[in-house]
């Protein structure tokens, strides 16, 4: 089975075939198949934004296409930064000045500060457009800590434990994060249907 992913983002394409990794299915970049395309996400939900993604590449490539969108929603800022956690501190920040931003307004707010992760999975065939959720809650801690991962990770302590996401080996991370979740339902849904 053949199964393309809807992104340019290596961090996250390494990711999703270390959750998926199986056999019988042969994970695809849009790079793999020369699809050089930059899909606006303008959507103001990570679902909305998932299936604009999906539907896009699927019309082009024709094959079965997967897309994420996923963020950290922070409870004392009223669930930002949300679909913007990609770029949170401007169109070219990096995952740092990202980082830097979240804590600066959290700074001054009592602690602990709750939050959760949530990924979106849109699996776009000819005849198939299912979603998946997968949710981990945690909290934000003071000062990025740790070199695995990328994006929030350095400040996202997943609830259970005392390492953040980017402390936690990968294939810890893999098996309690929001991707992992969402992505193991599309496991699931794949051993049941034949998406060809």
């Amino acid at each position: 089975m053949k199964l393309l992913i809807a992104s340019n983002n290596i961090n996250k394409i390494k990711e999703i075939r270390e959750i998926l990794n199986d056999p019988n299915i042969e994970i695809l970049s849009l790079n793999d198949l020369d699809i050089d395309v930059e899909i606006v996400e303008d959507a103001d939900t990570f679902e909305g934004n998932a299936r604009k993604k999906a539907n896009e590449i699927f019309s082009i490539a024709k094959i079965p296409t997967i897309a994420d969108d996923s963020g950290l929603m922070v409870e004392a800022l009223n669930g930002r930064p949300g679909v913007l956690s990609a770029r949170y501190a401007g169109e070219a920040c990096t995952y740092a000045d990202n980082n830097k931003k979240l804590l600066s307004e959290l700074k001054n707010i009592p602690k602990p500060h709750r939050a959760k992760f949530v990924c979106v999975v849109n699996l776009k065939a000819e005849s198939i457009d299912e979603i998946f959720v997968g949710i981990c809650d945690g909290e934000i801690v003071n000062f990025p800590r740790g070199t695995n991962g990328f994006g929030y990770d350095p400040i996202f302590k997943p609830d259970g434990y005392d390492l953040t996401y980017a402390e936690l080996p990968s294939e810890v991370k893999n098996k309690i994060s929001h991707r992992a979740k969402a992505l193991n339902k599309l496991a699931v849904f794949l051993d049941k249907v034949d998406i060809y």
